[in-house]
């Protein structure tokens, strides 16, 4: 470790030029103590162009504010919202999660700047992010010309990889590492309403002893760790994008085995975590649970070789074809594709896998009932994940098992499951679309 290593935020920031590129990893992996010092410490005419590469910022960033400053997001959380509501200059790239690491190639950013562990040992782990990084960072240590920035905080907890991969960087491959006392972004699980219990209730029904179970936040997803900590239930195996405290509860209820009959057997996969602060203290030096590379754990044909994978996801909406939107509203982004399509398609290329789409019936919208089983998508509507890879959904009325059947028989099983007021209508356009 020299002097060059180690320093503060200010020789960190002096590495970035006036003009230059910048990728950060998705929500957790965002080094947030570095992000603000380069907005709140620097000169308003610091840039004069820097283009970042990010997905779900943790936080609110005054960087993001600048008009010399462009980011790209690869997934919107409400900091995004907000930004692009506001005025800053932010745009959506179109990818999901394991496509980040074609973009991260493409654009070649000069700058990556991450989070990690305190160093032990002489490494840094990576901590609560895996994702699309792995290539990114081997690139920039091997190019000169390119700079590596790590940030360190005794608040992130010090995680583990899986075979050749480490999910860790040598102090001497970083060109900058610095310290701050950030905690990680505290996610509260959500209580589930009357509908999300209901839903959870019917999901639960598709998990049997020794399924693999992928899940992420919400109520609904919520509810269904809960379900599964205290039932009867067990032998339960996990291979999820997102680690959650759900998942966690779930390991301490004592009802994972990680049986899974792949080579990851014995721990939990995923490439990211988040969640409440006792997740974190848990994670900390814990094996039980490994951090891959979203290449390995979102690809679809890995998720399949698993033992009796369920998948559980969410979805704004889903019309009588079975087409699912579950990232944008109208055309309006509100979310990010991330692992939604891998993960509803991947249980499909096994013979025992289920994946499950879960969307309450109804929302409110202006004051008026809305039905999100949709007749046919209101115009301006983008896809997220096709109807060919859709194998069940699920409201609170219901389980569509939609998978093998005819276009008219899966249009008739989704109106069933949609809310009364609607069922008649959408019936009624069941009878004459989608046809052959």
């Amino acid at each position: 470790m020299t002097d060059r290593r180690v320093g503060d935020f200010e020789e960190a920031i002096g590495a970035l030029r006036a003009v230059d590129t910048l990728a950060i990893p998705l929500g957790p992996g965002v080094p947030g103590g570095f992000l603000h010092a380069l907005g709140d410490t620097t000169s308003a005419d610091r840039f004069e162009d820097l283009k970042v590469f990010g997905a779900l910022l943790p936080d609110l960033f005054s960087l993001f504010t600048r008009p010399s400053v462009h980011l790209k997001s690869g997934f919107f959380g409400p900091a995004e919202r907000f930004l692009r509501d506001t005025g800053a200059d932010v745009d959506f790239v179109p990818a999901d999660f394991r496509r980040f690491e074609t973009v991260l190639h493409r654009l070649k950013p000069r700058v990556v700047a991450v989070a990690g562990s305190m160093p032990v040992d002489g490494r840094i782990s990576l901590s609560l992010h895996s994702g699309a990084f792995t290539d990114a960072i081997a690139d920039v240590i091997a190019d000169p010309d390119r700079v590596l920035i790590v940030e360190c905080s005794p608040h992130f907890p010090r995680t583990f990889g899986a075979g050749a991969y480490e999910h860790s960087i040598a102090v001497g491959d970083v060109d900058h590492v610095v310290f701050s006392d950030r905690v990680p972004l505290n996610l509260a699980d959500v209580a589930p309403n009357d509908a999300e219990r209901a839903i959870a209730e019917i999901a639960v029904s598709f998990i049997r002893d020794g399924c693999t179970i992928q899940t992420g936040i919400g109520g609904i997803p919520t509810q269904v760790a809960a379900r599964l900590a205290a039932g009867d239930g067990g032998d339960y195996g996990i291979h999820s994008e997102m680690f959650t405290t759900g998942l966690m509860r779930l390991h301490q209820a004592g009802k994972v085995t990680n049986r899974k009959g792949t080579e990851f057997d014995g721990f939990s996969v995923t490439t990211f975590a988040a969640g409440e602060p006792a997740l974190y203290e848990w994670l900390d030096g814990n094996r039980d649970v490994r951090f891959l590379p979203v290449g390995i754990v979102n690809s679809p044909e890995i998720i399949a070789r698993n033992r009796d994978m369920v998948s559980i996801n969410g979805a704004m909406a889903v019309d009588l074809s079975g087409q699912v939107v579950a990232d944008s509203v109208l055309g309006k982004q509100f979310s990010g594709i991330g692992g939604h399509e891998d993960f509803v398609s991947g249980p499909g290329l096994s013979d025992n896998g289920r994946s499950l789409v879960c969307l309450p019936s109804t929302s409110m919208v202006n004051g008026k009932l809305v039905s999100r089983i949709a007749g046919r998508l209101p115009e301006g509507s983008v896809i997220t994940t096709p109807r060919h890879q859709v194998d069940v959904v699920i409201t609170e009325f219901g389980a569509a098992e939609i998978a093998g059947l005819s276009i008219s028989e899966r249009a008739h099983a989704l109106a069933r499951i949609s809310h009364p007021d609607f069922r008649d209508e959408l019936t009624a356009i069941a009878d004459v679309w989608p046809s052959d």
